[in-house]
């Protein structure tokens, strides 16, 4: 491959990961074509990202985007994956397509400054995605002020039902009014 190619596809790669701050490296080896064709469909699917990567240029993509950490992730034949919500969702959805096609592996990941070997993969597939991440903060900060209304409500409830026996007792032992003479 010609320098000047080279440099289109680091720049092109550049340009794909700006943003971009955890990936997954997956290892591809023995994947036959249909099966990469169906991998790359469920994973469009789901908005995710998967490139096959020349290491090289790749490594030199990473150090000028910032990502200098997942240079050393890459051994071998390999494609990284990403998303716009995070890795974790990529993560879990590659271990899904590992049960089809088992010589598709995730080599590493990386998470906003952390890496996960292949032995941590298991372990980072069972962290929240972003979305259930922001779902558990919304619910322990409603939380507490729900329980707070509940609370401030009973008593008026409570007030109301009365008010309204009372009210439900009153008519009934009423006797019922005349009719007005003409």
């Amino acid at each position: 491959m010609s320098k000047p190619v080279k440099e289109l596809l680091r720049k092109e790669l550049t340009g794909r990961l700006e943003g971009v701050d955890s990936l997954a490296v997956v290892g591809f080896s023995g994947v036959d074509a249909p099966m990469t064709h169906m991998i790359r469909k469920r994973l469009r699917a789901k908005n995710i990202t998967m490139r096959v990567v020349k290491n090289s240029v790749a490594r030199q993509a990473f150090q000028s985007v910032g990502l200098e950490r997942v240079a050393d992730l890459l051994d071998g034949p390999c494609a990284i994956a990403y998303a716009p919500d995070g890795v974790v969702g990529v993560i879990r959805e590659l271990l899904e397509l590992g049960k089809d096609a088992p010589t598709l592996t995730v080599k590493a990941a990386y998470m906003e400054g952390d890496v996960f070997g292949a032995e941590r993969i298991a372990e980072l597939s069972k962290y929240p995605t972003r979305d259930e991440a922001i779902a558990l903060v919304v619910s322990a900060a409603t939380g507490p002020g729900r329980k707070l209304a509940g609370c401030l409500m009973a008593p008026a409830r409570k007030l109301a039902a009365v008010i309204k026996v009372v009210e439900d007792k009153a008519r009934a032992s009423s006797p019922a009014p005349l009719p007005e003479a003409a």
